[in-house]
């Protein structure tokens, strides 16, 4: 008889594989059909579309189809099943999905209760002893003659394999078929355990005017599938889903590290409906507990300009304030996405570091943010972070009740001071809260927005501004 041996302290992937039986519809000739290709569309958010080509043997009449391999996060309910050949002919009667996965804690627990052997080591060598097996909760608990173990040290031996147990996710069909012979079938449906995100490095030049644009995809599987020389497809932008009736419990897993080549190519972009679709033109095998970087994107002499802003509070404009000393000044860098700057391409949202070398030539990160989607020809701004040699004091300098509850009328002052070597131009962002009107001001302003006036400051270096002004805001 078979045995199957089990340590008692640590789980042991078996790779036992089991025979289906079914009384009253026979299993179909191929059990585990061969694969013809894979396509995986890869979603934000933790989801992933998987097409799945196989060929199977059938014959006429009802059979039972086990189709292992698949995803162990699949939804159940977004499977489809589609014959390629001679699609009139095969009926999708019943379909099941087997996930009680053959492992040694589960096929233990089919023990409990009965009698099994434990091998252990005494006097350097190992002695067989018959045990019961009472609990795997939490460990394991045998009765040995009139005494109960806990945990013993050693193996177990069981005496077969028990329950329907399977070694990996399947989907199992009971299908009705006019046609008999070869098969082509094409299975797709939903899972979680797979995801994507955008990473980007961009290096300034030394006067701060250009920068080189470098963009990466990174591919997260943890789907418990894995997916050899797929067709790969990412999708950008924020599909809306059905809401679920609970969350699935994610499970800790290792993640392995493969990164491709820096000369593979890169992803070809299109619009699909209302999203954008990234295309990889090879295939490439999708492993599962692994993290894979793919190029997305690489462009040089991308015209960008640095950016100093002041930002403001609504809260400023409704009550009296006493101001604020030292402020410090963000530090920002612009550039288009534009075809003449050498991108031009939609980029998906994902964190930008920004880099720059110092005067030995030693590259330095200076700062890194997060971008959105952004389409085409749109504007990125990057916070870089806080600049040093830049601050700035505010203070109101009247607050007046017009109309009590809701109409104001106020002056505030700003002193910008700039230590640094050169000359630099700062801009001060006012959120207006309400309908407003500039009674008077010492700088030139612009309209922002329904709610904002923008002030761009001249600062020279070693020195410092006033900006003043005074505005009735009604609420």
């Amino acid at each position: 008889m078979k045995r199957i041996v089990l340590p008692l302290l640590a789980a042991a992937v078996l790779g036992t594989t089991f025979l289906l039986a079914h009384e009253s519809v026979a299993p179909a000739k191929a059990a585990d059909p061969d694969r013809e290709s894979v396509a995986v569309t890869v979603y934000n958010g933790n989801l992933g579309l998987v097409r799945d080509r196989r060929r199977l043997g059938l014959r006429t009449g009802s059979m039972r189809l086990p189709f292992p391999g698949v995803s162990a996060q699949i939804d159940p309910t977004s499977v489809a099943f589609r014959a390629l050949a001679h699609p009139s002919d095969v009926d999708v009667l019943e379909q099941n999905y087997e996930f009680d996965l053959l492992t040694p804690e589960a096929l233990l627990a089919k023990y409990v209760g009965e009698d099994v052997v434990l091998y252990v080591t005494r006097d350097d060598r190992e002695v067989a002893v018959p045990a019961r097996l009472l609990s795997v909760q939490g460990g394991t608990v045998y009765q040995i003659g009139d005494s109960i173990a806990l945990n013993p040290p050693g193996r177990v031996v069981l005496p077969a394999l028990k329950g329907d147990l399977t070694p990996l996710p399947t989907l199992v069909w009971t299908l009705g078929s006019r046609h008999a012979g070869e098969e082509p079938v094409e299975v797709s449906y939903l899972t979680g355990g797979l995801d994507w995100k955008a990473d980007y490095v961009a290096t300034l030049s030394g006067d701060d005017r250009t920068l080189e644009l470098g963009g990466w995809v990174t591919l997260e599987n943890t789907s418990g599938a894995t997916y050899e020389e797929a067709k790969l497809k990412l999708v950008a932008g924020d599909i809306n889903r059905a809401p679920r009736e609970e969350d699935e419990q994610k499970r800790a897993r290792m993640m392995d590290m493969a990164t491709d080549a820096a000369s593979a190519p890169e992803f070809e972009e299109r619009a699909f409906y209302e999203y954008h679709l990234y295309d990889l033109p090879r295939p490439t095998t999708i492993r599962n507990n692994q993290k894979k970087q793919i190029r997305l994107l690489q462009a040089g002499g991308v015209a960008t300009e640095r950016l100093y802003l002041l930002e403001g509070a609504p809260w400023y404009y409704t009550q009296p304030y006493g101001g604020e000393q030292g402020r410090r000044v963000g530090v920002y860098q612009e550039f288009r996405n534009a075809r003449h700057d050498g991108l031009g391409m939609a980029l998906p949202a994902g964190t930008v570091r920004l880099y720059k070398a110092d005067r030995d030539g030693t590259i330095q990160l200076i700062g890194e943010d997060r971008i959105d989607h952004t389409p085409r020809d749109e504007r990125v701004r990057l916070k870089v972070g806080e600049a040093f040699d830049v601050v700035a004091d505010r203070r109101q300098t009247e607050f007046k009740v017009v109309d009590s509850g809701h109409v104001y009328e106020e002056a505030f002052e700003i002193v910008l001071r700039n230590h640094k070597d050169a000359d630099i131009v700062v801009q001060v962002l006012e959120p207006l809260p309400g309908e407003w009107r500039m009674i008077d001001h010492t700088h030139r302003f612009e309209k922002a927005g329904a709610f904002s006036v923008r002030f761009e400051v001249p600062v020279p270096k070693g020195g410092e501004t006033r900006l003043a002004y005074r505005v009735r805001i009604e609420i």
